[in-house]
């Protein structure tokens, strides 16, 4: 199976106006079909169990649009052929989701080739949609120690959650002389590790005695569908 950019060819069919609608435990897609196009491959990844071999390989992808790339075994795996059929046999395409999470739907134009099927990849997202499978809880505690006579003092942090969360969805972010008030409010520091369900106790960190800190997510609209970030 191989992928192609739609931009490398103006006559590629798209796929417009993905829609996703979340009802008792089932998502329905529905989006507009191309004229004469006959199937398509829907891709479901869950946001939260993405890693860092998933990231890495959709950046390869992004920088090698030239031509036909095949897919990877990654993103095969969550692959299913739609075809217009059962699309209008059904009313659309109809997912079960359950647990927590955030669940990135991606609607690929199918063209059906000597070689095999090939997938249009586009990047202007309208194939694409997330839907949320229920916000898990992600609770941190912050608490500080120095001496009386000290100029810098500690910063303990304490993470936790109720499911495991990847790294990159949390950063802290150290403001001088207050608490920060968003990611964009101080110098932004990543975590080096995941987070295991339960609790989670970060190395200590030294700031100067009117530094403070706050956890945000690194990206808002991506790790907010998956999780409710709460402050103790």
């Amino acid at each position: 199976m191989q992928f192609m950019n739609a931009d490398a060819d103006p006559l590629a069919p798209r796929i417009r106006k993905l829609t996703l609608a979340v009802d008792d435990g089932r998502c329905t897609l529905r989006w507009l079909w191309p004229e004469q196009l006959e199937a398509v491959y829907v891709e479901r990844v869950e946001l939260n169990q993405m890693n860092d071999d998933r990231e890495s390989e959709d950046h390869s992808n992004e920088s090698s649009y030239r031509g036909h790339q095949s897919l990877s075994s990654h993103a095969q795996g969550k692959l299913k052929l739609y075809t217009r059929e059962e699309y209008k046999a059904n009313n659309g395409y109809t997912d079960r989701i359950t647990g927590f999470g955030a669940i990135q739907y991606t609607v690929y134009a199918c063209l059906m080739q000597e070689d095999g099927p090939v997938l249009i990849r586009q990047q202007d997202e309208e194939n694409q949609g997330i839907a949320s499978a229920g916000k898990a809880d992600i609770r941190f505690a912050i608490r500080y120690k120095s001496g009386f006579f000290q100029k810098r003092k500690t910063v303990f942090m304490t993470i936790t959650a109720e499911v495991p969360v990847p790294k990159e969805a949390l950063c802290y972010v150290r403001k001088q002389g207050g608490v920060p008030l968003s990611k964009e409010d101080g110098t932004v520091y990543p975590f080096v590790s995941d987070f295991a369900p339960g609790k989670n106790e970060m190395p200590p960190v030294e700031v100067a005695k009117d530094d403070y800190v706050r956890l945000f997510f690194t990206d808002g609209p991506k790790y907010g569908a998956a999780y409710r970030l709460i402050s103790d």
